[in-house]
């Protein structure tokens, strides 16, 4: 059995904007698990433990997802918390272009996912980027006028490529992801044209 998910990697210098607004927020002081940089992306659809067969099958729908859909961009903006800043759990930067295009992608992974067997989710996707999550309400007053005075503008222009499947490790230390499966988005439209 393995962990797996299914993602869109960020650029490094995406993740370095992303690490800088968590450095802000950590003078909180709060309690809070942040998320390693190299760790940090754009979320599509957890799947959990699954065996090698069903791995294989997952890859087989993510070709097919990623050929019929256009590449396309993305860029941040705002940081909030999941399910609200009264009682933060989850930290998390916005997606602000490509809102839409994810939440097709998302949705046609969904079907792709139940036409294997695979569980349909059951919480609706909010295209989002975790940063971290609070695991006590030590300086939760804090951490939230924090995250309601740092602003966090668009960021660099991100190419939305590859969906990667990826393996969830946990470990001690935090969990370890490694890359199973890439595949590549179709040329976007515009692309084309230009």
């Amino acid at each position: 059995m393995m962990r797996v998910f299914i993602a869109i990697e960020l650029p490094g210098e995406a993740r370095d904007g992303l690490v800088s607004i968590q450095e802000e927020l950590k003078k909180s002081g709060a309690d809070v698990k942040w998320v390693e940089p190299e760790n940090i992306h754009l979320s599509l659809r957890f799947i959990g433990d699954v065996a090698e067969d069903t791995a294989e099958k997952i890859k087989e729908r993510l070709a097919a997802t990623a050929a019929a859909t256009g590449a396309f961009e993305l860029t941040m903006r705002g940081i909030g918390a999941f399910p609200g800043l009264g009682d933060p759990m989850v930290i998390w930067a916005g997606i602000d272009r490509g809102v839409e295009e994810s939440a097709r992608l998302a949705a046609s992974l969904e079907a792709g996912l139940q036409s294997i067997g695979i569980s349909a989710e059951e919480k609706k996707f909010h295209p989002h980027i975790t940063l971290g999550r609070v695991r006590s309400r030590k300086n939760s007053d804090k951490l939230r006028k924090l995250i309601e005075t740092t602003g966090f503008e668009a960021g660099p222009i991100i190419k939305a490529e590859y969906l990667t499947l990826f393996m969830s490790r946990l470990t001690p230390q935090g969990p370890v992801y490694t890359p199973l499966f890439k595949a590549k988005m179709a040329i976007s439209r515009t692309e084309r044209l230009a």
